[in-house]
């Protein structure tokens, strides 16, 4: 039994974040057995460290930076984070379950995961995280804003563009989804494989997940969903079937 620490939130369904939803989408797909524990976001550390869950990232001083999602496998006694990591510690660990990296394409499922922050999909953020706020409980509220803006360098109510700015970052987000949108185009399919689904399907539905999620009732979503034909709507259809909450 895999034991899932994911970041708990006021939404239904309380999964949010597009880091948690990578591994989650992973551990539905290979239909590996799982529970899910839910953290406050402000507990994150505190509870990694009671686990002795220790992270791979530090901050720019130095510091260790703990960040969910994080497994623990009751079974062999292992405890992680960092979805990637995760996905390929279960690939390994459970070779007879459905892999995401099929027919020796690990490098380009990777690659892809990286292009998507270089085509202006990362204009986003200044938008989504001071619109984020309010899936956190009052006391995890807090803690978000003061930690996003120690790292950031830059208060959260100033990080949200306005007016002209703002429509010309939106444009730029739109313009990357356009270039992502054009690689799956090539392929005949749902998926970057056609029907085959891998790491860079899940990965790119986590951050559409994300985004209808933080911006289900407002036009925000529905510009995206719209982008594209309507790729991005279809995208989380066709994945909808990993989407248990265990």
């Amino acid at each position: 039994m895999i034991i899932f620490y994911d970041i708990d939130s006021n939404l239904p369904g309380r999964a949010f974040s597009p880091n948690t939803w990578k591994t989650r989408f992973t551990l539905n797909y290979k239909g590996i057995p799982y529970k899910t524990e839910w953290f406050e976001f402000v507990d994150i550390q505190s509870h990694c460290e009671s686990l002795s869950i220790v992270p791979k990232s530090r901050r720019s001083n130095g510091e260790l930076y703990y960040s969910l999602p994080a497994i623990w496998d009751t079974t062999t006694g292992v405890k992680m984070c960092e979805s990637l990591e995760i996905l390929e510690y279960l690939e390994k660990t459970y070779p007879d379950q459905p892999t995401l990296f099929p027919g020796n394409t690990k490098g380009l499922q990777l690659a892809f995961q990286e292009g998507i922050m270089h085509t202006g999909f990362s204009a986003l953020f200044p938008f989504i995280i001071p619109d984020e706020i309010p899936v956190f409980s009052p006391r995890s509220r807090e803690f978000f804003v003061s930690s996003r803006e120690q790292y950031m360098g830059i208060a959260l109510k100033d990080m949200k563009p306005t007016g002209e700015r703002a429509e010309k970052e939106w444009a730029k987000f739109k313009a990357g989804l356009e270039v992502l949108s054009g690689w799956y185009e090539a392929t005949d399919g749902p998926f970057l494989m056609g029907d085959t689904i891998g790491w860079a399907d899940i990965a790119m539905a986590s951050w559409i997940l994300w985004i209808k999620l933080v911006y289900e009732n407002d036009p925000r979503w529905k510009d995206v969903s719209s982008w594209s034909g309507g790729r991005w709507e279809r995208l989380l259809d066709d994945v909808k079937p990993y989407t248990t909450i265990d």
